[in-house]
């Protein structure tokens, strides 16, 4: 893991696909890549990067994620009613650069929430529910079937001074 940072970020666009799932159905989630990619090609879109994974609640074992698998585009597209048209809004973010498998993802998320809530800094989010928490997978597993060498940024939108509450 690197540094955790707070960086501004501007508004990205993704086209992306809903889904609640448990750890144990993640296999769900990530099946959602290859779909979207498709669904871009089929309509002449460039994605914009790797697979982002919005996340709306955190879940574990028990209780599902409610998450958005998209990716990004540089403009905004027209959904279909199962692929959608989103964004992820312009703002603050305590990110972090995570270097290894994905399992090791969920400590990764604790170690950036740990340090923002050190550091004074507010995350956004009402009750369960965030404003503004996303994964973007930084490398092309085509590239580097290795998933010990992955490289994923994590985001948190931080509220703003004066939000706070």
């Amino acid at each position: 893991m690197n540094e955790p940072a707070i960086v501004h970020r501007g508004t990205v666009h993704y086209a992306g696909v809903p889904i609640g799932v448990t750890l144990a159905e993640w296999g769900r989630a990530n099946a959602l890549v290859p779909e979207i990619y498709g669904w871009l090609a089929q309509r002449g879109i460039t994605p914009g990067g790797g697979p982002v994974y919005r996340y709306r609640t955190i879940g574990d074992t028990e209780r599902p994620f409610e998450l958005e698998v998209g990716v990004p585009v540089a403009a905004p597209v027209e959904g279909d009613g199962r692929v959608l048209a989103r964004t992820l809004p312009e703002g603050a973010y305590a990110v972090l650069l995570h270097e290894g498998h994905p399992d090791g993802l969920g400590e990764a998320h604790r170690a950036l929430r740990a340090w923002a809530e050190g550091e004074g800094h507010f995350l956004d989010r009402d009750g369960d529910a965030w404003a503004a928490v996303y994964e973007s997978y930084l490398t092309d597993p085509a590239q580097e079937p290795d998933l010990n060498k992955w490289r994923t940024e994590l985001a948190y939108l931080v509220k703003e001074a004066g939000q706070a509450g």
